[in-house]
């Protein structure tokens, strides 16, 4: 298998399924000409051309409703926002069309659309571009919503993701694009959407954790070896459909489940998991459930104060520790 990035990754999932269906396209700002904000979309114009790369004008609102409409119509849209936080301007469509429609005709109009781009905290872009939509989105019936970590898993479900007949956001993180990973050559693989994966056998914790979070919680994870705790680290992947019954094998054989979110604490991914072991495997629990978020504060500039507000391998480490010695 060759090593590639993050962002080839991507960029492969969406050729690939360009080249499999005439009726996926990209969409989005300075997708095309300047080939993505990031170069996800690196030579998609060259090879599919401005019908299938279209670039917009600034007017997230704008080019997110064509694109839910050409959904409805039978075409099957990629939307690229050049981060979620810019998605907030196109709310409306995702949640009360994009979601809802299929429920509301009865199963008779499908939305199949992707919504992806970079989520979470950057560096030093401070609070307005380095907000976690996880739980948004999460939240709402309709939706199905992925978060990988590795590049295999970016190309395997965004692969998915395009095939699915139901609308998708798929939730990148940017300090993730140049990861490398050995990703499966093959143009009909596809990870299934809603299965998590263990991306770190242990004993003695769950940590359940998903896209950055993950990196951070296999170096926790190294760490804690060196001081005889042994941790299993569970890679949601996706985040609706929940892989809940993963989680819970995993707590019943370590009776002990810190979960790590850089979103903020309160109504996060992080407190949904939470609720749901504590409903139903409570018996199993040696300690509280745990949590590492970020801080409960607009995001700072200052790269300081970046650093204190983020979930961080030392704080997995002290916290995990304190439900295990």
């Amino acid at each position: 298998m060759p090593a590639i990035t993050v962002r080839e990754a991507l960029r492969d999932a969406m050729a690939e399924e360009m080249r499999r269906d005439e009726d996926v396209f990209l969409i989005g700002e300075e997708v095309g000409e300047y080939e993505g904000a990031y170069k996800v979309s690196q030579g998609l114009l060259a090879e599919f051309g401005q019908r299938r790369v279209i670039d917009t004008p600034i007017t997230e609102s704008g080019f997110t409703g064509i694109a839910v409409g050409a959904a409805f119509m039978g075409l099957k849209p990629i939307v690229e926002f050049m981060t979620f936080n810019f998605a907030m301007q196109a709310i409306d469509h995702l949640i009360n069309s994009a979601a809802k429609t299929r429920y509301m005709s009865g199963g008779r109009v499908s939305c199949p659309i992707v919504f992806r781009g970079p989520n979470g905290a950057a560096s030093r872009v401070a609070a307005q571009h380095s907000q976690d939509f996880s739980s948004w989105y999460a939240q709402v019936p309709g939706l199905k919503v992925i978060a990988p970590y590795s590049a295999t898993d970016a190309k395997g479900l965004l692969k998915a993701a395009i095939r699915d007949p139901n609308p998708v956001v798929v939730l990148e993180n940017e300090l993730l694009y140049g990861a490398a990973f050995d990703v499966p050559d093959e143009s009909e693989w596809t990870e299934p959407i809603g299965v998590a994966r263990i991306a770190r056998e242990g004993k003695d914790v769950t940590v359940v954790c998903f896209s950055r979070g993950v990196q951070l919680s296999l170096l926790a994870a190294e760490t804690l070896a060196e001081n005889g705790i042994s941790a299993e680290v569970i890679d949601l992947r996706s985040l609706r459909p929940l892989d809940i019954e993963a989680i819970l094998r995993s707590v019943k054989k370590t009776n002990r489940m810190v979960t790590v979110d850089e979103s903020w604490p309160f109504g996060s991914v992080a407190s949904e998991l939470s609720a749901q072991v504590m409903e139903q495997a409570f018996d199993y629990l040696d300690a509280p459930v745990m949590r590492v978020n970020a801080k409960d504060v607009p995001l700072a500039y200052a790269e300081n104060l970046e650093a204190i507000s983020l979930p961080s391998s030392s704080k997995i480490v002290e916290v995990v520790k304190s439900i295990c010695t």
